[in-house]
């Protein structure tokens, strides 16, 4: 009735292997890997409730459709400049949180808050 219903069907989740963005140089490299693979940032504010709860939700929606992509993900608040260096190298405007899709050299689709999801990101893909 007014209980939760325990599901004896337990989902996998599937683990983000997340690369640390934490210098300017990274951004060549990103570029560089984006014409052999999608490469996301996620630009993450450890301050920020809605980052938080973002990311978590992006974590858990993860799925093998995004095997193909590589990740990065930036503490903007440690790394400021890395952050400010993304808007600049890839034309978007800054937000937190945010994810950007890379390919080719250049940034095909950003998201942000509560319109960031790995489902999104999947469609993305495979427009390109």
């Amino acid at each position: 009735m007014f209980w939760k219903k325990e599901s004896k069907e337990k989902k996998e989740i599937k683990a983000v292997n997340w690369h640390e963005l934490t210098d300017l140089s990274q951004l060549e490299t990103i570029k560089e890997q984006s014409h052999k693979q999608p490469v996301l940032i996620y630009k993450h504010s450890t301050r920020c409730s809605i980052s938080s709860m973002t990311l978590g939700r992006l974590e858990r929606s993860w799925n093998e459709d995004l095997d193909a992509v590589k990740v990065y993900y930036l503490d903007l608040i440690s790394y400021r400049q890395v952050s400010n260096a993304i808007a600049d190298v890839f034309g978007v405007y800054h937000e937190s949180p945010q994810v950007i899709l890379i390919e080719n050299g250049n940034a095909i689709y950003d998201d942000s808050h509560m319109a960031i999801s790995a489902e999104g990101i999947a469609n993305q893909i495979k427009k390109g």
